[in-house]
């Protein structure tokens, strides 16, 4: 898989490679013509006292070590550069393939398994590369290219020379396969460290109010002593890998040198060309010994590859239709028919048979206990995920079939979590609709009742919001979404219990804004408190996936069971029916607000 992998993502660059190869072959080739140039110094000027001689190959050796050194800066110079694009490609590939694919997949990886991913994993495969362009292939030319030149300089000797670099490729290739799969162990030992101390930083609050430090830094520990371990197990696996390359060096040189001498003794070989002998053996290690980082490197690499390539093969499932619809001529329709969803691996399903019907200047209010699927079913109305029975139709199209830009123009979402995203006021604001001007954001900001705490903020519009909004309250961020969705201009408003963080009297005055601002809009109001929703033109109660109720509030106060016990259990002060339904005296009044 490494192989391929590289093969299909450097195609790109193959002219980059081809002329660092070309850079690689040219600083080897002047690297190991130096050992003959020495045995040539050696046998023609020092044996005979040729001065000249001398100067003449010294000259040359300057000269070939002054290309060498040029060829050695273009090739790390142009290595660097194709494995940092390789790395900026692939975060590329990786960011777009997560944010095409559907929801279930993203649960399905987890949020640090996806950074880990496309950080940690993307550096491995790019470290590998700046290795293999830099060392791996000036290592494999030096070494095949060290062979040939021993040879030529003694057959007989460099005989030797061959069957040791025989038993070191044998012992390496031992030493990768067994500490492969502790590679493997050690990126899911970053994954879980990435995803404790995600848990622990966002989560911090609950940990000092709940006083678990010691048992949340207990959790830490544990998991940072399990990558302790595998990183410790791996560097003594790798620490072997120098001790057997010099053992083997320093058992072939002496043989070599003892063999030397007798053929110089004997007139069969010079001193020069055993001196070269002696020089290319040293080359052969050494760039053997080279090799060795970028086999270290190997195995954590394959594994990095593997997980990267699971996200980039992986499926949306959501997928894009095959003829986009971008819209119709009906505006602010929403149908959800006999619509079923049941998420991956679960024994039963969240929605069964959900109907439901909206029309411009409605609102149509979704009520339930916890777990019921009200926000499942804002996801369908989304496209987040996709129904497994029925259908979920805007404007009178499947959303299956309508163009993602186009749906997600129709409908304005206002989350459950309101989503601020570092920047400034206007920035976030303008997220859905980037051309919105100034007038159009304050306007905004008035509806959603946060014109004035934006601005007593320095710089007002400009001022500068933290990741995630820390810097803001809840209600100053469930506001400020609330805007954001205003800014959009949909024809349909999803508001996922938006107002939980806003005190009444801030409430009622943003419902009755609403209510001016977008009175053509269809609003789709999911709410825990009655007193939000009771006078939604129509009011559906989903208990356990299925509707079990649809109408105003009087009519479910009167007629629905699942609808009394919800008021019930919110102690309302109005009188309400008790649980046998046998009384019929009093409904919840409220204003619209």
């Amino acid at each position: 898989m490494l192989i391929s992998f590289l093969k299909t993502h450097l195609r790109p660059y193959r002219r980059a490679l081809l002329v660092l190869l070309v850079l690689q072959v040219v600083q080897t080739m002047a690297t190991l013509l130096q050992p003959t140039f020495y045995s040539l110094v050696v046998d023609r000027g020092v044996v005979r006292g040729d001065i000249d001689a001398i100067r003449t190959l010294g000259t040359a050796m300057i000269a070939v070590a002054l290309v060498q050194i040029l060829a050695a800066i273009g090739a790390a110079a142009l290595g660097a550069r194709v494995a940092a694009a390789l790395g900026r490609d692939l975060r590329s590939r990786l960011f777009r393939q997560v944010m095409g694919v559907s929801a279930r997949e993203v649960a399905r990886f987890g949020a640090p398994s996806l950074i880990t991913r496309t950080t940690n994993d993307v550096q491995q495969v790019q470290a590998l590369v700046v290795t293999v362009l830099d060392i791996a292939v000036a290592a494999s030319i030096t070494c095949v290219g060290g062979v040939v030149m021993a040879l030529v300089q003694d057959v007989s000797l460099s005989l030797i020379i061959v069957a040791l670099v025989v038993v070191l490729v044998v012992g390496l290739t031992v030493i990768l396969v067994r500490i492969s799969p502790t590679y493997g162990r050690m990126q899911r030992g970053v994954e879980n460290i990435n995803r404790l101390l995600r848990e622990q930083i966002s989560g911090i609050r609950i940990i000092r109010a709940f006083v678990r430090d010691d048992h949340e830094r207990a959790r830490f520990g544990e998991a940072n002593t399990e990558l302790f371990g595998v990183g410790m197990k791996v560097g003594r696996m790798m620490a072997t890998i120098p001790v057997v390359v010099m053992m083997l060096m320093n058992t072939a040189t002496l043989p070599i040198i003892w063999f030397a001498t007798r053929r110089i003794d004997e007139g069969q070989a010079q001193v020069g060309s055993i001196s070269a002998l002696l020089g290319y053996v040293t080359l052969i290690i050494t760039a053997i010994i080279m090799a060795t980082v970028v086999f270290a490197d190997l195995p954590r690499a394959a594994v990095s590859v593997r997980r990267v390539q699971e996200v980039l093969d992986t499926e949306t499932s959501v997928p894009m239709p095959e003829h986009p619809v971008r819209g119709s001529r009906l505006r602010g329709q929403l149908r959800v028919r006999a619509a079923g969803f049941r998420y991956p691996g679960a024994a039963n399903p969240v929605l069964q048979g959900v109907e439901l019907a909206a029309d411009p200047g409605e609102t149509v209010a979704i009520v339930g206990s916890t777990g019921s699927g009200k926000t499942t079913l804002l996801n369908l109305a989304l496209r987040l995920y996709d129904t497994t029975s029925g259908s979920v139709h805007v404007n009178g199209i499947d959303v299956r079939e309508y163009d993602p830009e186009a749906l997600h123009s129709v409908i304005g979402i206002v989350p459950q979590e309101p989503q601020m995203f570092s920047g400034t006021i206007a920035s976030n604001l303008c997220y859905g609709r980037p051309i919105a001007r100034d007038r159009e954001l304050w306007h905004a900001l008035e509806v959603a009742q946060a014109r004035d705490f934006v601005e007593r903020l320095p710089g007002m519009l400009s001022a500068r919001v933290t990741q995630g909004g820390s810097n803001l309250s809840g209600g100053q961020r469930q506001r400020l979404a609330i805007a954001r969705a205003l800014v959009l201009r949909p024809e349909i408003y999803l508001l996922d219990d938006s107002f939980s963080a806003l005190d009444r009297t801030t409430e009622a005055r943003l419902r009755e804004a609403l209510g001016r601002a977008v009175p053509h809009a269809t609003m789709i109001v999911v709410a825990q408190r009655i007193s939000a929703v009771q006078d939604a033109d129509r009011i559906v109660v989903l208990d356990q996936g299925r509707v079990v109720g649809t109408g105003t509030h009087a009519e479910l106060l009167h007629h629905n069971r699942t609808y009394q016990e919800i008021a019930h259990s919110q102690a309302l002060p109005q009188e309400v029916p008790p649980r046998d339904g046998r009384s019929t005296r009093g409904v919840l009044h409220g204003q619209r607000g």
